[in-house]
């Protein structure tokens, strides 16, 4: 098979957590600088906002669908569960942080999480007609190669997770052949299987799914009798971007959380995600979008958690209106937007 020729550019939208509006404004930068980029390479909430740059033609179109009813209603729907117990949810997290040895068990996906999504991901629908100047999706997700009567077991010598790209054709043919970045033995103790997997019969809104669902936050999700874990297996794959891209733009993300982000990679991919973020940022790229004080700034422009102790329940802190999401997703998106003119040389 012929490899065909890269896309000319690549935007890596690397998680974001419940602030994905802001890579729309980071994207709208790139496009009014004249830096679009033909392929978006997304995992966790990042490709969110990828599908939705993909489907729709136009910045202000896309700031209008996340801000609106579809995506509102769904971030009302997430429930607790009752695993999301305060005192229980803790202690898990403590016990995570005490436990160094990595992915020492099978993690149980399937179970084992704090909220329940609704079914199904709100996405608009792709034109009729796409755009000849759409962008390729490529989106991260995590693969689960253990039978689910192997949870709760001591990992053997076989991974049980393996890294998943979800694109078209071109983008497999593209990454034929790439190890998974997730399995490099500098941050991953094997855990991770090292052939990195491509599969194109995924659909977005399905891939997209996939790569939102955290271990201990969503549940897995099920495609075709497979199930899959989240994107962030691998949040910051400036590899792949390279494969598929003569030229790359970055995030410059804060750090993990030592107390919850950290222990939990560890608990279950067996990734040392500070390792993993090191050796990123101090790669080249050839623009950088620095979102490191994303949470000081975003604080109270985002989805937080809080406890409601007469439920005994962690809970997330969804706006209480229509018109107060709206707002958080305007600041998300400005916020985006300076970053990018920031990085790619235009006017702030």
């Amino acid at each position: 098979m012929n490899t065909p020729e890269q896309y000319r550019r690549c935007l890596v939208l690397a998680g974001g957590g419940f602030r994905f509006a802001y890579y729309l404004g980071v994207h709208a930068a790139a496009e009014d600088c004249g830096r679009k980029p033909d392929v978006l390479l997304a995992s966790c909430g990042g490709a969110i906002a990828a599908a939705v740059i993909a489907a729709l033609p136009d910045a202000e179109a896309r700031h209008a669908w996340m801000a609106g009813p579809d995506m509102y209603a769904f971030l009302r729907a997430i429930r607790s569960t009752p695993r999301a117990a305060p005192l229980r949810t803790l202690g898990a997290a403590g016990w995570r942080w005490l436990r160094r040895t990595p992915a020492a068990r099978i993690a149980d996906l399937r179970r084992d999480y704090l909220f329940e999504l609704p079914d199904v991901l709100p996405l608009p629908l792709p034109l009729p007609q796409p755009a000849d100047d759409a962008p390729a999706l490529a989106i991260v997700g995590a693969r689960v190669l253990y039978e689910p009567r192997r949870t709760g077991e001591r990992r053997g010598p076989q991974p049980p997770f393996g890294e998943v790209v979800f694109g078209q054709a071109r983008v497999a043919a593209l990454l034929d052949g790439t190890p998974a970045p997730a399995a490099d033995p500098r941050w991953s103790a094997g855990a991770v299987d090292p052939v990195l997997r491509v599969e194109t019969d995924v659909a977005p809104a399905d891939a997209a799914r996939i790569s939102i669902a955290d271990m201990f936050y969503f549940r897995s999700h099920d495609v075709a009798g497979r199930q899959y874990s989240g994107g962030v297996i691998d949040l910051f794959p400036i590899e792949l971007a390279r494969r598929l891209a003569r030229d790359v733009i970055m995030e410059r993300k804060m750090p993990f959380n030592p107390w919850l982000a950290l222990p939990a990679l560890r608990a279950v991919f067996g990734i040392d995600g500070a390792a993993r973020l090191d050796h990123v940022h101090a790669q080249d790229a050839d623009a950088w979008f620095d979102t490191r004080d994303a949470r000081h700034v975003l604080r109270a422009h985002g989805i937080g958690k809080r406890i409601d102790w007469r439920r005994n329940r962690v809970e997330l802190t969804v706006p209480p209106t229509q018109a107060a999401y709206a707002a958080q997703v305007r600041a998300q998106w400005d916020y985006g937007y300076l970053k990018g003119m920031a990085a790619f040389g235009g006017t702030q």
